[in-house]
């Protein structure tokens, strides 16, 4: 299933892999790649217990998805390790990692889906025309089912934070 004109890039209509994931809904399992003294994997599975956010941009290498990174970075700090919080791209784990440590990013992992894709499939977030993951956040509880979900419109515009951060901190 595609989603056809679901957001747009830059005003242009893209289309979306998969179904759109909603609110009350159990989160769809995937698995992620990050770096940390080596290769490791990051599955639904693990996120379970805790809050989380998940924050889908499509590079840390472009302007507003590094904004992004840094702003849900400040401001998860004050929830310190009562939330887990994951930021989701196609880069690969060794660009995400040396972006998280020139930027200090310390409060929000970051893990590909570069892959296998099973992220923006599953999730609704690959887009198609480009083969990069569209702007997204996501809000599960600590059983894994989803308590906030925006797709950003415009993939060159910022979520909203407070809707995202409100909803995180009503899990705790």
């Amino acid at each position: 299933m595609s989603r056809s004109g679901a957001i747009t890039f830059k005003g242009n209509p893209m289309t979306l892999a998969g179904e759109a994931v909603t609110a009350g809904g159990a989160a769809p399992d995937f698995t992620l790649h990050y770096f940390e003294g080596g290769m490791q994997t990051l599955t639904l599975e693990d996120l379970k217990g805790k809050p989380s956010l998940l924050s889908v941009v499509p590079s840390l290498d472009t302007p507003v998805c590094a904004t992004q990174t840094k702003k849900f970075n400040e401001s998860l700090g004050e929830l310190g390790d009562r939330i887990n919080a994951v930021t989701v791209s196609l880069d690969l784990p060794f660009a995400m990692n040396r972006f998280c440590g020139a930027e200090n990013i310390t409060n929000i992992r970051s893990a590909s889906d570069y892959q296998e894709r099973n992220f923006g499939q599953d999730w609704g977030t690959l887009i198609e025309e480009l083969k990069i993951l569209c702007r997204a956040i996501f809000v599960l509880d600590a059983d894994g089912k989803v308590v906030h979900a925006q797709y950003v419109g415009e993939v060159a515009e910022e979520p909203d934070y407070d809707a995202a951060l409100d909803a995180l901190k009503s899990q705790l």
